[in-house]
């Protein structure tokens, strides 16, 4: 009753009286009217989109005050020291290295720029899945980086809050966080009824309450305790959620909730029941658990959750022990919820984390208490969360945000360690990894198929594909970044185990079989969800927890690693059914537990001292612990060789990725260096014979010229021996585990890479392979890593060149890095593409070549002395000193000597690398444990010691072979022995058995069985080891081999009579290379000391002097046999017994070169026939430059100027019937319009104060005139006045090829119906030139002509100026005759109506209707000879705007000017000036004065108002046909005139009253001198006073001059001024006469461009002048007396009405002289432009922009593809660009830091004007490091604009549809 009375009353008066109720002694009334009033107002079966109660919830939080108000009461008690301020996706934040702990650290831009990082290694970032400011916080980042606020704790003197003011939120919020609940019990649906929307919907209705509390937590510290204090409280929980079971809707509610519980443990509630607490009995079949067992859960429910009061310990470790694997019960269990924190949590995670719900608990996290409970919240409902992730449909979105939560949680070390110890998170986190792995496990097919007791991960599952297991991954490496929690794990024995076997699960996945008969169907691409699983699931941990093993002191953990590491092998190899010989054809690249093993053995002896012997296991476990990484090495071999080939293309995809900077130093690395301890400890000779066995290749090493190989293809031979030698050197050589320092292995990493290529300084970051974790030493970034670049590399500056591509900055390798550090064998091992080595290779031979170490041929890759091994591993040089390996060195030296087929360069190169090898790592011999002698008589007799120096002089005469009876070896007359015949039997057919009979023949034939030799080794060792495995039946390996169809020939022994020693075979080998008889002399090795250093760098030949040298200087024996063998001056003689007569089968490399080198010699040939075509083509000059000058008049022939047509191919001339047209572009452009009185660039604004103002442009000036003048005057007259096409003028330009306008339409045609990729829109006409492939969209048509004309044309006659004006006179009135017939259509000048239709089209119609009446004449006059100068105008901006450089300028050679005036000129004489008006009489005689015009009719223009340039270009254009040059000459000096007058006129209105008087006065005097006419002082004094006979003229602008002119006017200024003033007019004149004539521009000093221009119009006698100054007057020319003419002039303008006068005024001072085009000047540093625009509001749609942008040419803000800006379907930056550029735009994109171009329907991006310190760009700022303007090419960009050629320069263009 009571609720309902207060209900009605008014809220606020409501909320104060219950407050004051509430604050009495005696409150229990207040409560209860508050209770009741909740009751009613919080009713969860009202909808929750009622926004009644929330409003009731916020007046009596407030107690009666307003919401604002108290909110601001409550900030103002705000004790937080930490920001905490939280973010979604997409928010911009900083990340700074030097100052974070954690790796997670992160800062939002305010706290980031109120902090100081300079010189700091900071990124700034996009955030992927949100994040919360880490500010003030010293557990995740240092102090010192703290911003301001954070730094001083503002917080903590803070006074703590008044109880009355927070009393009612303690009351009123407990209520409303239940409502909340009970909407979501009400509203969750089980997953199977409910659809993803129902979820949506129930969280859109709940936005508004989660909102409000989400502003709660913005209030501030006082409001966050009490939230927390309600969120944990478990008394509250329990009255509020159970107390309600009177009411049905709450006990449906709960109802709801429990069963939604019911699966939120790992065994759902039905598997309880079927296990129940006994010891499951199930099976490996049933289900995935059971392959770990699961644990039982315990029967006494014992209390896991710590009691608020942390009574009871916990979790007291109740386990099961099933086989070997430990889970805790309380992770199996269904959940229990003891406060409302619990509770939200789980729903949150039930409607898989939505934002809002995300953001709130996140919000809550800077309150302490809060952040503890929540953290052991979350742990608790963490395998709740893995079982939520693997069913949500939106993984992706599920993941960012749960790590979004973690990474906040995990990065704290105190919290992290205190949940492990309180939690057992890292039980928890292992288990549940397990288990979520354990549901995508299949039965694993290596080694033996039927009987495989191994499981591994099914990579085509969704959970890998999708990666759906990363944010437990990626939680679990974040808590083993710490220490203590690191150590926790490792000394927990059955966690350990529990990860081992978690580890086995990716253990031989993906597995790839070899596919023999045909090509593969499907190639699956799921072998990157296997690198990645690998990479984040087994390596990321692995080096987390090698971090902590890095001192002596931890010795215990690497050990216990190491020990389960060797037990899991065991097993695995027990599981796959592994003894000793592989399956053949099979191959996994994925072996984490041989990696975990090598790695920890790395630390093991690297850092902590442990020796070696005491890690390694027996010898047979390391036979078989090599045999799956040999493999791969032999694989990677044959998937090279394409042997793979019908597995597809993802084969290679995994042989790269293997080797990928990303993946090596966790794959490849570890399995070189385990192969490496592997050679080191077991018997030399059974190592060497397992490679090459592994690669194949063990027939191919016979003495024998034909052998037989089972296993390979003949083209794959060479490949695959290739590699075996190769991976030898690899193994030999390769240090990086084997004791060399980080800083060595970094800058050897950095070498290599440098070495490929020129390297930006991200991409090589980017390659050196990190060690994942970031307490590394070598972190990129770290200042190791930038010395490090400085030492080894030069920087490149990026490079610009006008119409190039844009250079990054680059590093190039120094030159003594290329000297003495470039290493191929680290290339190799590094290179993901084999191309890079042979780059490697080329650049190494182009900078021994610049630097004369080396000029004639290919050098061979540089031998580089290798650093000491670790005592530990010195028994890998074992490897170079066994006879296995000498005998093969031995058999490849003779092959290659006799030129056997499938030996190669490489081969050879190998081979010698080999030999110096071991020349370098000598083995200390101890004799005394000599092998026993039974095994001496079975031991091959090649050699007597093991020593490869003692060897190398060892001579070997006869050796036995095996053939087939083909062979050329075999002697035909005799039958072989039969015991041969026999022992082949024995040996089955087996070509492998190089074996002889010892007893019958010579007893010194060497015998040699790499393959006998092993397997008797490897048998022996097992006989010794008394283990059971021996017992196990071994397969007989030789039965089962494949033997191809088709019985091999009869296999019969030979002896070849040898005598060679290995340095005899290095010698001859040396003749044969050097193609000399003799070419190492007997005193050879004397002349050698004298000359150490020769033998670095070379080739083949400098290789083997190296070695021989070497030999020389270390044993005497070998020295005596070298001068022995080069004293016999020899020819290279085959071997006696029938010599292979092998055909010199010219090497498959060698001929690759030849091929290469006669491609390179055609392509040279073919570009210099392309160049001095080019050259030819482009001088196809305008017609009139033609002229054969240098002929006298008499002798000219009456030549046509001929044209070749690019696509037909033939020359002539253009006819009408026939025409002839130029290849052109035309463009609008509004470049002109933008330019600015001042030189200096407008500045972009940055911040809210700074503006740009438009007004002062070029375009909108011209517009302001216009209108002002058809304000007052005749639109037609006014119309002739001006020029427009300032904004919108149509530009023509051209490539100079012609072709046959019939041709170009069948062109065209072809273009139409061949439509692919091309980039342009072939009908809007579109095309490139079939030339040389520039842009273009028209064809001039060319003028048919004489060249004769042209002579005619300059003949100058000396008439005099009079006649000259009565010529052109009378010229103007004949425009009726036209020299082309009108009458007839012809062809020629169809084309030009359509060029002239198509020039309209070129801009948009706006820009060509400036009259009041649109679509008349006059509009069309006026369009047409601004065309003419808009064209002239830009080429004098592209001369830098003065002709003083003169000569023609590159774009004059390709002018089409004279054409386009031709094709204009025609159009133009369809129109007839009105005699009555023409301006020529108005200029040229003095008319009687005309009162005969009607006062309705407008006046026209005076003459003073009229743009002289427009002027000329009208005459020129309108008058006959050529115009002979004596006539332009006329009309420049007559337009010259009325220039100058307007500058005289426009100088007085700049003078004061006073100066004017003077002026006047001084000039009155000299009116009269005889050339009064050519007196400057004279002419202004009549102007002056003309002028002043009507005193507005001068009078408006009174106040004004006074403060313009505070500098007095002296002749010179006034000298100066005047010529200012008529240099624009002199400059268009002058060019249009270079156009028209051919004349030449001479080029002057700028001082002198007045008097150089007025010469070459022939204004002033050229006769030099050197001692008085120019004067601008002594260049007038009158024809009738110049003060009538001007006095008539003046009088047009005196004569308006006053109430003009104040405008006429305006017209009156025109200026001129416009600055050249600049785009904005932007500011330095990229930030700037960013931190203002990135979240700066659109001015249209208020909206913050997804992609803001801004324009480059007036600074304006656009959305960038934003459809709320979109206006006529064109979206924003389009329109923008058609408004300010003429479709022209270019624009800034702030997100991206690039420059995108639109130009017309086209688009391309054209990079970035913003580059980092290492001149590199940064498109989307995905690193995100500072960037700062580069200028040049900034300078280009504007200079690309000006220019236009956008077109021509940037190649990717595509459609944008309006979109952008």
């Amino acid at each position: 009753m009571m609720a309902a009375l207060l209900l009605r009353r008014d809220k606020k008066s409501t909320a104060a009286h219950l407050k004051s109720d509430l604050n009495r002694t005696d409150n229990s009334s207040g409560v209860r009217q508050l209770q009741e009033l909740l009751d009613s107002v919080l009713n969860p079966e009202k909808p929750a989109a009622d926004t009644e109660a929330l409003d009731w919830c916020k007046c009596l939080i407030a107690g009666g005050e307003g919401f604002e108000e108290f909110c601001k009461t409550v900030r103002s008690y705000d004790n937080a020291t930490l920001c905490g301020l939280v973010w979604t996706a997409n928010f911009v934040a900083y990340r700074c290295r030097t100052c974070g702990i954690s790796p997670c650290m992160s800062l939002c831009a305010e706290c980031f720029n109120n902090g100081d990082h300079t010189g700091h290694d900071f990124n700034m970032f996009r955030s992927q899945a949100g994040g919360a400011c880490d500010c003030g916080d010293s557990n995740v980042m240092r102090e010192t980086g703290f911003c301001r606020r954070h730094r001083l704790r503002t917080g903590e003197n803070v006074p703590s809050v008044p109880r009355d003011l927070i009393l009612m939120s303690e009351m009123v919020l407990p209520r409303f966080i239940i409502c909340i609940i009970q909407y979501l019990r009400d509203g969750y649906t089980e997953p199977d009824t409910s659809t993803e929307r129902d979820l949506q919907k129930v969280l859109q209705q709940l936005e508004p309450q989660i909102s409000f509390l989400e502003e709660l937590t913005k209030m501030g510290g006082a409001m966050r305790t009490v939230l927390t204090k309600i969120l944990t409280n478990q008394q509250t929980f329990k009255d509020l959620s159970m107390g309600q079971e009177e009411n049905v809707f709450a006990k449906k509610n709960y109802e709801n909730y429990l069963s939604a519980l019911k699966n939120s443990g790992l065994v759902s509630v039905e598997q309880k029941a079927q296990t129940g607490a006994a010891e499951p009995t199930r099976g490996s079949e049933t289900g995935a658990l059971g392959l770990l067992g699961a644990a039982a859960p315990s029967s006494s429910e014992s209390n896991k959750e710590e009691d608020q009061d942390g009574g009871q310990s916990i979790g007291q470790r109740k386990r099961v022990k099933l086989s070997s694997t430990t889970k805790d019960p309380s992770i199996m269990d269904s959940l229990k919820h003891k406060c409302f924190l619990e509770e939200l949590l789980f729903w949150t995670i039930k409607y898989e984390f939505p934002q809002k719900m995300v953001t709130f608990l996140l919000n809550m996290l800077p309150d302490q208490d809060y952040k503890i409970t929540f953290t052991k919240t979350f742990v608790q409902h963490y395998a709740f969360i893995m079982k939520t992730l693997m069913k949500s449909q939106e993984s992706d979105t599920m993941s960012n945000r749960i790590v979004h939560i973690s990474v906040q949680l995990f990065s704290n070390e105190d919290l992290a360690r205190h949940v492990t110890e309180e939690c057992q998170l890292l039980d928890i986190m292992v288990t549940v990894l397990l288990y979520m792995m354990e549901s995508c496990l299949i039965k694993s097919e290596l080694q033996d198929e039927e009987n495989s007791r191994h499981v591994v991960v099914n990579c085509s599952e969704a959970l890998l594909k999708n990666n759906t297991y990363w944010p437990l991954v990626s939680d679990f490496i974040n808590i083993l970044s710490h220490q203590s929690v690191a150590k926790k794990f490792l000394e927990d024995h059955s966690l350990l185990m529990l990860w081992m076997s978690f580890v086995s699960f990716f253990q031989g996945m993906n597995l790839n079989k070899r596919e023999l008969s045909e090509h593969v169907e499907f190639e699956s691409q799921t072998y990157y969800a296997a690198f990645a699983a690998e990479l984040e699931a087994c390596a990321q941990p692995m080096w987390g927890l090698l971090t902590h093993c890095k001192v002596k002191e931890t010795q215990e953990y690497t050990k216990t690693v190491v020990r389960y590491c060797l037990e899991t092998l065991q097993i695995w190899f027990d599981a796959i059914g592994f003894v000793d010989e592989l399956a053949p054809n099979q191959v996994t690249f994925h072996l984490p537990l041989h990696r975990y093993y090598a790695m920890f053995l790395s630390k093991a002896v690297k850092c902590q001292g442990i020796d070696l012997e005491s890690l390694l296991p027996d010898q047979e476990m390391l036979m078989r612990i090599m045999v799956h990484p040999l493999q791969i090495q032999a694989s990677l071999s044959e998937i090279h060789s394409n042997m793979w080939v019908r597995n597809g293309l993802q084969i290679k995809g995994q042989a790269m990725t293997y080797v990928q900077s990303h993946f090596c130093n966790s794959m490849i690395d570890p399995d070189i260096f385990l192969l490496q301890v592997c050679a080191s400890r077991l018997d030399p000779d059974y190592f060497i014979s397992s490679v090459f066995e592994r690669f194949k290749v063990v027939d191919l090493l016979t003495m024998a010229s034909v052998h037989q190989n089972t296993v390979l293809d003949g083209e794959q031979e060479r490949p695959m021996l290739e590699g075996a030698l190769t991976f030898l050197v690899i193994l030999s050589s390769l240090r990086i585990h084997l004791g060399m320092a980080d800083d060595e292995i970094l800058r050897a990493e950095m070498v290599s890479q440098l070495c490929m290529n020129d390297r930006t300084h991200s991409s090589l970051l980017d390659l050196i392979p990190e060690n994942p974790n970031p307490k590394s030493g070598i972190v990129p970034g770290s200042c190791s890593f930038e010395e490090m670049l400085s030492v080894v590399a030069d920087f490149k500056a990026p490079v610009f060149e006008l119409g190039g591509s844009m250079q990054q900055g680059m590093y190039t390798p120094k030159a003594e890095v290329w000297e003495k550090e470039f290493d191929p064998i680290m290339v190799i091992l590094r290179t993901v593409y084999r191309r890079d080595v042979q780059s490697a290779m080329d650049r190494y031979s182009a900078f021994l070549k610049q630097s004369g170490m080396h000029t004639t041929g290919n050098p061979w890759p540089p031998y580089k002395e290798r650093t000491p091994l670790h005592p530990c591993y010195k028994g890998l040089d074992r490897l170079l000193h066994c006879k296995t390996l000498h005998i093969v060195i031995f058999t490849l030296l003779y092959k290659i000597w006799l030129d056997h087929s499938n030996m190669s360069e490489h081969v050879l190169c190998m081979v010698l690398y080999l030999i110096e090898l071991g020349l370098d790592n000598q083995v200390e011999e101890d004799k005394e444990d000599e092998e026993p002698c039974i095994e001496e008589h079975c031991h091959d007799s090649w050699f007597p010691g093991t020593n490869l120096l003692s060897n190398l002089h060892h001579v070997i005469n006869y050796v036995r072979v095996r053939v087939p009876e083909t062979a050329p070896e075999v002697k035909r007359e005799r039958e072989p022995p039969a015991s041969t015949s026999a022992e082949a039997s024995n040996f089955g057919q087996n070509s492998r058995r190089l074996t002889g009979n010892w007893r019958e023949n010579v007893r010194e034939a060497q015998v040699f069985s790499l393959v006998a030799e092993r397997r008797r080794k490897f048998q022996e060792i097992i006989n010794r080891s008394s283990t059971e495995a021996s017992q196990a039946v071994r397969p007989k390996s030789s039965s089962t081999r494949w033997v191809p169809p088709g019985t091999p020939p009869q296999l019969v022994t030979e002896i070849l009579e040898i005598h060679e020693s290995m340095l005899s075979l290095l010698i001859k080998l040396h003749q044969k290379l050097s193609a000399k008889q003799n070419s190492l002399s007997a005193t050879w090795l004397e002349d050698m000391d004298a000359n150490p250093n020769r033998h670095v760098h070379g080739d083949g030949i400098t290789a083997i002097e190296r070695i021989l040298t070497k030999a020389a200087t270390r044993s005497h024996q070998s020295k005596r046999s070298i001068q022995e063998i080069c004293g016999k001056v020899f020819p290279p003689v085959a071997p006696k017994k029938n010599s292979p007569t092998a055909k010199k089968t010219m090497d498959k490399e060698e001929r690759r070169q030849r091929a290469r080198e006669r491609q390179q010699k055609l392509l040279a040939e073919f570009a210099s026939r392309q160049k001095s075509f080019m050259e030819t083509a482009m001088d196809v000059e305008s017609p009139d430059t033609e002229a054969a000058m240098d002929l006298g008049a008499s002798e000219v022939k009456e030549s046509e100027v001929l044209y070749d047509c690019v696509i037909c191919g033939q020359s002539g001339p253009s006819t009408e019937d026939r025409p002839t047209g130029l290849v052109v572009l035309l463009q609008a452009s509004s470049v002109l319009g933008h330019r600015c009185k001042s030189d200096e660039a407008k500045k972009l604004p940055t911040t809210d104060e700074e503006r740009i103002y438009p007004a002062d442009t070029c375009g909108a000036a011209h517009d302001v005139r216009l209108a002002l003048m058809q304000s007052f005057f005749k639109d037609s007259s006014c119309l002739q006045s001006v020029s427009i096409g300032w904004d919108g003028g149509v530009y023509v330009q051209t490539c100079g090829h012609t072709l046959h306008i019939d041709c170009h339409k069948s062109y065209m045609e072809s273009l139409r119906n061949d439509q692919g990729m091309q980039g342009f829109s072939v009908d809007k006409g579109e095309f490139t030139c079939p030339l040389c492939r520039q842009f273009a969209n028209s064809v001039l048509p060319c003028r048919p002509g004489r060249s004769t004309e042209v002579v005619s044309w300059h003949m100058s006659t000396n008439k005099k100026t009079s006649v000259l004006v009565k010529e052109v006179e009378d010229l103007q009135e004949q425009l009726g005759l036209f020299p082309v017939s009108t009458t007839t259509e012809s062809n020629l000048s169809k084309e030009m109506e359509l060029v002239i239709k198509d020039i309209k089209n070129t801009t948009q119609r706006k820009y060509m209707d400036y009259g009041k009446n649109p679509g008349s004449p006059d509009n069309d006059f006026l369009f047409m000879y601004s065309v003419a100068r808009t064209n002239l105008e830009l080429e004098l901006v592209h001369r830098g705007g003065n002709l003083c450089s003169g000569g023609a300028s590159g774009a004059a050679k390709r002018s089409c000017l004279n054409q386009l005036f031709h094709v204009l000129a025609m159009h133009m004489r369809l129109y007839s000036i009105d005699s009555a008006y023409n301006p020529w009489t108005r200029l040229t005689q003095v008319a009687p004065s005309r009162d005969d015009c009607l006062d309705d009719e407008r006046p026209e223009v005076p003459m003073l108002f009229r743009d002289c340039p427009s002027l000329l270009i009208i005459f020129v254009l309108t008058m006959p046909q050529p115009l002979r040059k004596e006539h332009f000459i006329c009309l420049v000096r007559t337009l010259y005139n009325l220039q100058y007058t307007q500058a005289l006129a426009a100088l007085s209105a700049k003078f004061s009253p006073e100066e004017r008087q003077a002026w006047s006065t001084s000039g009155t005097l000299k009116k009269n001198a005889f050339n009064a006419e050519k007196s400057y002082e004279a002419l202004l004094s009549h102007v002056i006073t003309e002028l002043s006979m009507v005193k507005t003229v001068y009078d408006v602008n009174t106040e004004e001059p006074s403060m313009l002119s505070t500098s007095v006017w002296s002749p010179q200024s006034i000298e100066y001024s005047l010529q200012q003033f008529c240099l624009p007019y002199l400059r268009l004149s002058c060019l249009l006469q270079h156009h028209l004539y051919g004349d030449n521009l001479s080029g002057c000093p700028e001082e002198e461009e007045f008097s150089g221009l007025a010469g070459c119009l022939g204004l002033l006698d050229p006769a030099p002048q050197p001692s008085n100054p120019m004067y601008s007057a002594s260049c007038l020319d009158w024809t009738v007396s110049a003060f009538d003419l001007m006095s008539q002039w003046c009088s047009e303008v005196t004569g308006l009405a006053d109430t003009q006068a104040e405008k006429s005024m305006t017209l009156l001072v025109q200026d001129l002289q416009w600055a050249s085009p600049h785009l904005l000047h932007l500011p330095d540093n990229y930030n700037t432009i960013f931190q203002y625009y990135h979240k700066k509001a659109c001015t249209a749609c208020k909206k913050v922009p997804k992609d803001p942008a801004l324009c480059l040419i007036c600074g304006t803000f656009v959305c960038l593809k934003g459809l709320c800006c979109k206006q006529q379907g064109i979206c924003e930056c389009v329109w923008h660009s058609q408004h300010c550029g003429a479709a022209t735009g270019i624009f800034l994109l702030i997100n991206a830091s690039v420059v995108i171009i639109i130009r017309g329907h086209r688009f391309c991006l054209w990079g970035s004007v913003y580059l980092d310190a290492h001149g590199e760009e940064d498109r989307d700022l995905r690193r995100g490091k500072p960037l700062f303007l580069c200028v040049e090419r900034y300078r280009v960009l504007e200079q690309q604009w000006v220019s236009h050629t956008f077109d021509h320069i940037n190649k990717r263009w595509g459609p944008h549809y309006n979109g952008l």
